[in-house]
């Protein structure tokens, strides 16, 4: 069956998140060995689950380079998350925090399924961009990250670099990663912004004001901590 948007169904996978989220949290204050072990296991279920849909997309054939690579920004995202995880270095956290709550939040609020729920690959969406988000806000609700004055500045920076990077890859290969080309089939925020390029630039500045008011609530704070955030090797 299709999935609408803002249905109960919607609605209460949106609810679990944080709940999910809180109630780990709550574990991993327990001290650093708890939040590490958390850490760790999301990092697990978040990889898995990417690498058995890898598997499947292949054998059926759903990858045919150019199309069907991992290169869209919640692709990134992901693989971000799973070593932010994994190794709570600073600027990883910066950027999933940033990234990862309004990119991947936009694709729960706004879902572009493209397939029935609960099939399969239906499922696989809520789940890659769900644990995503549930696993930046463990880390914000347990001391583990703090993102750093300025920081908002420089992963907007680094967004559009890779977005330049993607914009060629698409005028190359007649691809549309990140949306670049044309807007999603289903009902979004892009909407509002008028036909190409304005959607782009609309976006822009959405994903400039999200930024910003994401790091609001964190101004004046410390960066990253618990003992295991750290810049460097």
């Amino acid at each position: 069956m299709r999935l609408d948007t803002f249905s109960p169904t919607h609605l209460a996978i949106v609810a679990a998140i944080p709940l999910t989220a809180a109630g780990l949290a709550a574990l991993g204050r327990r001290g650093p060995r708890a939040a590490r072990r958390i850490r760790l296991a999301l990092a697990a279920v978040i990889a898995a689950n990417e690498l058995a849909w890898y598997v499947y997309t292949a054998a059926r054939g759903w990858v045919v380079p150019p199309h069907g690579l991992p290169l869209e920004l919640c692709d990134v995202v992901l693989w971000l998350t799973v070593y932010a995880l994994a190794t709570p270095r600073a600027w990883a956290l910066e950027a999933i925090y940033y990234l990862g709550l309004g990119g991947s939040g936009m694709a729960v609020l706004t879902p572009d399924v493209g397939a029935p729920f609960p099939s399969y690959p239906g499922v696989k969406y809520f789940v890659a961009h769900g644990v995503v988000i549930a696993a930046i806000l463990f880390l914000v609700w347990t001391g583990i990250l703090r993102p750093r004055r300025g920081s908002w500045w420089r992963v907007f920076l680094g967004l559009n670099a890779y977005a330049a990077a993607v914009g060629l890859f698409n005028a190359w290969f007649g691809t549309n990663y990140m949306y670049l080309c044309r807007k999603p089939a289903s009902t979004s925020l892009l909407d509002l912004f008028g036909p190409w390029p304005w959607y782009v630039l609309g976006g822009e500045g959405v994903a400039l004001l999200v930024f910003w008011a994401l790091y609001l609530p964190m101004r004046g704070r410390a960066g990253p901590r618990d003992g295991g955030a750290r810049d460097g090797p």
